[in-house]
């Protein structure tokens, strides 16, 4: 089987509990570090799927990866390779698909629930669940671009994640370690303070609060997910 791709735009934000879920079922999967130098694939085909990590950078940014991946999520579609995205790469490909990026209304920091939408796509991809608690770190969001289906919303951000056939776009993230969360809370100190007057915004006392239970809800949820997608690699 080949490797899923995973793309990682900065160190900070690399796969985390994504990668432990994949080595736990013998997935093998190649770290794409874009952050370092690394050139953004151009052929989606030698991989069984591509999966796209966050990053504090917009999806509008001029940055000299940002025109390539897109064309790589494009490329994926065209040969049936199965997109996933967490936070910029759930922007990344809305606006690949036809979507748009733009500035949310209230930025997310910290924990909220999401709830999983009323409609059979969203159904055949999370079953009995019906919300969650996820974590959040973003101040965009995109919309759903043509020919997906809104699968997750939220009070503060309508749409927290969209699928498209066997491809799956994330707002919110659910790969989340307790050691990814205290670095972010750690490295993220000013913009946490900076945001504080937004209802989406947690103190870091209350995003550390029960960090233990909350990450193993999460990770639940997670395996749901990352179950419902794996099922679509490429074999061949």
């Amino acid at each position: 089987m080949k490797p899923v791709a995973i793309v990682r735009h900065v160190r900070s934000e690399g796969p985390a509990y994504f990668a432990t879920w994949l080595e736990g079922r013998s997935i093998p999967w190649t770290l794409i570090a874009i952050d370092a130098g690394a050139a953004v694939p151009r052929d989606a085909a030698a991989y069984s799927g591509l999966a796209l990590m966050g990053g504090p950078m917009s999806a509008n940014d001029a940055l000299p990866w940002i025109a390539p991946e897109l064309e790589l999520i494009r490329d994926g579609v065209r040969k049936d390779v199965p997109v996933l995205g967490h936070c910029l790469g759930g922007q990344l490909m809305a606006r690949a698909f036809g979507g748009e990026v733009t500035r949310a209304r209230v930025p997310e920091i910290g924990w909220g629930e999401v709830r999983v939408a009323d409609n059979a796509v969203a159904g055949e991809w999370f079953g009995p669940w019906t919300a969650f608690e996820a974590f959040h770190w973003h101040g965009e969001t995109f919309s759903i671009p043509p020919g997906a289906t809104r699968v997750l919303g939220s009070t503060h951000c309508a749409n927290q994640a969209f699928a498209i056939g066997k491809h799956f776009g994330l707002q919110c993230h659910v790969e989340m370690t307790e050691e990814l969360v205290r670095a972010w809370c750690r490295g993220g100190r000013d913009e946490i303070e900076r945001s504080a007057a937004s209802p989406g915004v947690q103190r870091t006392e209350a995003i550390l609060r029960e960090l233990a239970p909350r990450l193993a809800r999460l990770h639940e949820l997670a395996d749901r997910l990352y179950g419902r997608w794996s099922e679509r690699l490429r074999r061949g």
